[in-house]
């Protein structure tokens, strides 16, 4: 029986998390990350396994007290269409609301996805945490053409 779990991602982890964002990035549909990035960040990365084999990953960036992003969301390709990606995502919107999140943003070539989701297609210019924050340094900067999307998220309940 096939089971859905994620764990947080460990340093033995980087090779793998490089590898697969750096495999959908050569096909345009992810940004690279450098592996000394990956590593640098690793306490926000998590990954999802199947069998006890990790076959995909996620991170979670944090912008400012309540906006946080669902970014390097990816699952190797053979394992897709199974919830990992959903799982994934769940996951990281549970970090965020955890953190006191109310919004999260995911910028993505898949919006389809997103929006099942939950999410719905926002400006680019109504998020300038990402855009003066991360967006700068990539080269995609004054052509980017991926999708902004954003979540509310509600608030989880303090525990009693």
């Amino acid at each position: 029986m096939m089971s859905l779990s994620t764990r947080s991602a460990t340093e033995s982890d980087v090779p793998f998390i490089h590898g697969l964002l750096n495999g959908y990035a050569e096909d345009g549909k992810l940004l690279s990350r450098p592996e000394t990035e990956i590593a640098k960040r690793l306490d926000a990365f998590i990954v999802a396994t199947e069998n006890d084999e990790v076959i995909g990953c996620a991170s979670l960036e944090t912008f400012t007290t309540e906006l946080g992003e669902v970014r390097s969301l990816a699952v190797t390709p053979e394992f897709q269409g199974k919830g990992h990606g959903r799982n994934l995502v769940s996951v990281i919107e549970r970090m965020g609301q955890e953190r006191g999140l109310s919004r999260m943003i995911a910028l993505t070539y898949v919006p389809g996805f997103f929006r099942k989701l939950g999410y719905q297609i926002v400006s680019m210019e109504s998020l300038p945490e990402k855009v003066f924050g991360v967006c700068v340094t990539c080269p995609k900067f004054n052509n980017c053409d991926e999708i902004a999307m954003q979540k509310r998220l509600s608030p989880t309940e303090a525990p009693a």
